[in-house]
């Protein structure tokens, strides 16, 4: 920024614009003159100057393919004002004059230009075009519907892109010059995520830097892109702590999804309910054919997160599981308020991640509601597939934590359900000589991944049935679990309250961790790490002959990080086939997935999500805690026979 300078000014910005690879360039505001000019913005030659500069963007936008919003003092009726002008393909698409002008403190820019009000001419003549001028200007390239406004804009109550929003605007620019106080830059990055989450849109911010005068003010550099309430992207400024002489590039590129915007819009319908007559905008089309549509960037320039439920940061992931803990036991409180003191909460300790969660959510619950620990009811209940890892973490679960505790042993009940359905698990002859003894034998010969599902639901069953008939059951079954039908109807499927319900797999392991870290200690906590690092299975075939788990849940449908995945960007994104598996390939997942395992896994996420809505149709109660939930009383309604080919091979 050289002050009161335009052609040193503009020469900078199109240096800039030639090293943005972006389809939207905002530059700050009044960055043709610098924003401290003083009374020099009341003089010819800065005035002249500001035009001549323009003019050198202007062309210069011709046959670049972008789209810039540069700032400058423009005289209109006589008056000065602060100005956007938005160029695209060498001419000028439109004018949007500043709304507010801020008139106190260090600001005195009433003193300079005249607000944008109602008597403001719907077109005025710049550099020998007729260009639509206004406040009520939306700037279409594609799919993004662009709303200007300019730095006081976006402080006051209702900001002038809440009007542009509700009027169609996905993409809302504010070329701003925010000087730098002590603790501004919090609440200005705030003012932009929110903005953009109110707004349900993107918002591009960009604020003069160190070039402007430092005679009373520094102006830092702070430039944000953020989307529906999230920080895409911030660049570095004074007063982060930057050598204020080697002074960065103050600029951050950043992608925005519209698709996901369109769809958060769609399904918010309230959201088109505040629009009113009195603000309706005029369109601008600045299309030029070869950008007409939307388009996948094969280089994206935003992170894909490849768990999406679970936070990156250390003290984020922190946080958001201790809210999400005390939402459970929250929900657990109430409920057992309505029951009778003394009623018993069974669940059945299973040694796993789920049941485990389950537990020690019972347990915090039972001891904030002043209950006993001993109103909670453990019960194992060791089939064919239990091993011997999983069976010690759940007598020693039961142990450790003060809750009475049973142990039923149920091969004996499923042998008898065998010969009452005349079943023969794996072919395996059963008449009244077999024991759960000799059946156990012969189990040990059955080949790895030989089905019988019958096999698997009966010990699902059995176990339900001992859990209903010993008092109130807490289900374990997570959100994960019900996306893919990974739970046998009328069994795991069902209890009296579901504390896990809405919890994704990929969060269950941090949740156990983060309550063996903060919640309990000694013996307890080492044996909650022990679970934790637990294989996931469901233990209903016949462990391998060293006794170790056989079953493995992810070896059978694929890795529960890319069913969480698909699962996100389908129910809360509402995304399709292509767009899903174009994201999958530069997602961040914690292991190196080949194009065909992401695909196939992806066939039988859309395969198994459709065919087992039936079971989600019938869940038990349970607590919301993000902002994806599968209950059919709220976030997910479904038909139990919906078709899934236009997933499979839709875009």
């Amino acid at each position: 920024m050289a002050v009161a300078n335009p052609l040193a000014n503009a020469h900078a910005s199109i240096e800039m614009i030639d090293e943005a690879d972006a389809d939207l360039i905002v530059l700050p505001e009044l960055g043709l003159s610098g924003y401290t000019c003083g009374d020099l913005f009341a003089t010819e030659g800065l005035l002249r100057g500001c035009l001549d500069a323009l003019s050198e963007i202007v062309a210069h936008t011709s046959g670049h393919g972008a789209m810039v919003v540069v700032g400058l003092p423009l005289s209109v009726q006589n008056a000065l004002m602060n100005c956007a002008v938005l160029a695209a393909e060498g001419r000028i698409c439109g004018i949007v004059p500043k709304s507010f002008l801020p008139n106190y403190r260090e600001f005195y820019e009433q003193r300079h230009f005249r607000a944008a009000s109602a008597v403001d001419p719907e077109v005025v003549e710049v550099l020998g075009q007729h260009v639509p001028f206004g406040t009520d200007l939306l700037f279409s390239r594609g799919e993004a519907n662009i709303g200007v406004e300019i730095c006081e804009d976006l402080w006051m109550p209702i900001p002038p892109s809440s009007h542009a929003a509700l009027a169609g605007a996905n993409v809302l620019v504010n070329l701003s010059a925010s000087n730098e106080t002590i603790g501004k830059a919090v609440w200005r990055r705030d003012l932009v995520r929110s903005q953009s989450g109110r707004c349900l849109a993107a918002y591009a911010y960009a604020s003069a830097g160190a070039g402007e005068s430092t005679s009373d003010l520094v102006f830092g550099g702070h430039c944000m892109i953020a989307e529906n309430g999230s920080m895409l992207g911030e660049s570095r400024r004074i007063g982060d702590g930057i050598d204020p002489v080697v002074v960065p590039s103050m600029s951050v590129t950043g992608d925005i999804d519209l698709q996901r915007l369109a769809h958060d819009r769609q399904v918010t319908v309230s959201f088109d309910d505040a629009r009113t007559q009195q603000h309706e905008f005029r369109k601008v089309d600045c299309n030029p054919e070869r950008n007409a549509r939307p388009k996948l960037r094969p280089d994206l320039k935003r992170a894909v997160d490849g768990q999406p439920f679970v936070p990156s940061g250390e003290r984020e992931l922190e946080d958001r599981c201790s809210e999400i803990f005390s939402i459970q036991i929250a929900g657990l409180v109430k409920r057992l308020s309505r029951l009778p003191l003394g009623t018993k909460l069974s669940i059945g300790v299973s040694g796993g991640l789920d049941s485990t969660l389950a537990l020690l959510v019972a347990i915090r619950a039972c001891d904030v509601a002043g209950r006993e620990r001993a109103d909670i009811h453990g019960v194992t209940m060791p089939g064919f597939g239990t091993t011997k890892h999983t069976r010690q973490s759940a007598d020693q679960l039961i142990a450790v934590t003060g809750i009475t505790g049973e142990c039923i042993e149920i091969r004996n009940l499923c042998l008898d359900t065998f010969r009452s359905l005349e079943h023969h698990p794996f072919g395996i002859e059963i008449n009244d000589a077999t024991t759960a003894d000799s059946l156990q034998q012969q189990l040990c010969d059955v080949p790895a991944g030989t089905p019988d599902l019958t096999f698997e639901n009966v010990q699902a069953r059995v176990r339900t049935m001992l859990l209903m008939n010993r008092g109130f059951v807490l289900g374990t079954g997570d959100m994960s679990e019900q996306a893919l039908g990974w739970c046998t109807y009328n069994a795991d499927h069902i209890s009296m309250y579901n504390v896990n319900t809405s919890i994704p797999k990929t969060l269950v392991r941090f949740l156990v961790r983060y309550a063996a870290e903060n919640y309990f200690g000694g013996q307890l906590k080492e044996l909650l790490h022990r679970v934790a690092d637990t294989p996931i299975s469901p233990e209903l075939l016949p462990p391998a002959a060293d006794g170790s788990i056989q079953q493995s849940t992810e070896a059978e449908i694929g890795d529960y990080e890319l069913h969480d995945f698909f699962l996100f960007h389908l129910v809360r994104n509402g995304f399709g086939h292509q767009k899903i598996l174009f994201l999958a390939e530069h997602a961040s997942f914690t292991r190196n997935y080949s194009a065909e395992v992401i695909l196939a896994t992806f066939e039988k996420f859309v395969e198994r999500f459709f065919a087992n809505q039936f079971k989600r149709n019938c869940v038990p109660d349970g607590p919301k805690v993000g902002s994806v939930s599968l209950s059919p009383r709220g976030d997910w309604r479904m038909p139990s026979d919906a078709d899934a080919d236009a997933f499979r091979n839709g875009n």
